[in-house]
């Protein structure tokens, strides 16, 4: 089995109402202790994450402002 990688997508901004990085759906608690956490703590973050996407991609979208990884219409 492989190392988990970080969900860091480089898109470090924090959405006010849910407390969740807008790119990587994290908490500030989660992204501060990521490195410190074994190899099934991280998978289980993972997990979470996945179930936290599809959360997120439910919220109104004036809620949430736009998703950072859908993908985006092309002019």
């Amino acid at each position: 089995m492989s190392r988990p990688g970080s969900p860091c997508v480089s898109l470090c901004q924090m959405h006010a109402a849910t407390g969740w990085c807008r790119g990587c759906l994290r908490t500030l608690d989660e992204i501060t202790v990521w490195s410190q956490l074994d190899d099934p703590a991280k998978y289980a973050l993972l997990h979470r994450l996945k179930a936290r996407r599809i959360t997120w991609r439910a919220l109104p979208l004036a809620a949430r402002e736009p998703d950072p990884l859908a993908p985006q219409a092309q002019p």
